[in-house]
């Protein structure tokens, strides 16, 4: 699908992006952009020796600024859509394709759905999902079953004229909320995710922080979309 390219957010991934990467050339064929968030190791350098497109920020500033970054690099090469895969190897291209192809809209936001319990997800991830999935669904109107997967279809000038503004985690759950105001297509769909053994699980996902700035921005995302601003 010449129309789409993947995305990788990656923070310290030098152990893993390459792998990443590889799975996803050999299934997918497509062009494959690694933000590196400011990582202190080799993960830059990784990227590029698997012939990765490499954006590098030179600080952390979050997964959400590296995913817009990401889809600015994405319209600039004139993809239409964007997957999102996590650097850490818990999403194998097989699961990155059904999400690609789960809607022929080009205009769709397409959400993948783990089982977070089978799949072996860490207790912070899954009780960050259960907070988000709670207050999404709420001011959504609607049951959202998984608003914090890394695994994404973005369409990507929709997208960034969203113009969410959350630079960390939170920016997954602004970008629904403002999709779904927007009159965007949401489309979900079931997949399956690799996470390591317990003990060798590494997340940079902070188990009050993050879940405390998803609510704070959904709150304020809805406050916003009630008064009409930008």
């Amino acid at each position: 699908m010449d129309s789409a390219c993947v995305i990788v957010p990656a923070l310290d991934a030098a152990a893993t992006v390459g792998r990443v990467i590889d799975d996803l050339h050999a299934s997918l064929g497509l062009t494959v952009i690694v933000v590196d968030d400011g990582s202190g190791d080799a993960t830059a350098e990784v990227a590029r020796e698997r012939s990765a497109v490499v954006l590098r920020q030179p600080t952390n500033r979050g997964k959400g600024a590296a995913i817009r970054a990401g889809l600015r690099e994405a319209k600039r090469r004139g993809h239409l859509m964007a997957v999102t895969v996590d650097a850490d190897g818990q999403h194998p291209a097989a699961s990155a394709r059904i999400v690609l192809e789960a809607s022929a809209d080009p205009r769709a936001l397409v959400l993948g759905v783990r089982d977070l319990f089978r799949d072996g997800a860490p207790p912070s991830n899954r009780f960050g999902n259960g907070v988000s999935n709670f207050f999404l669904s709420l001011f959504a109107h609607r049951p959202l079953l998984d608003t914090q997967c890394g695994l994404r279809r973005y369409p990507v000038e929709e997208t960034l004229a969203l113009k969410a503004r959350a630079d960390g985690y939170a920016f997954e759950g602004e970008v629904v909320l403002r999709s779904l105001a927007a009159g965007l297509p949401l489309v979900e769909v079931p997949i399956a995710v690799m996470y390591p053994p317990h003990g060798q699980q590494l997340s940079h996902f902070r188990r009050v922080l993050d879940p405390t700035r998803i609510v704070a921005t959904v709150v304020r995302t809805v406050v916003e979309l009630r008064l009409g601003a930008p």
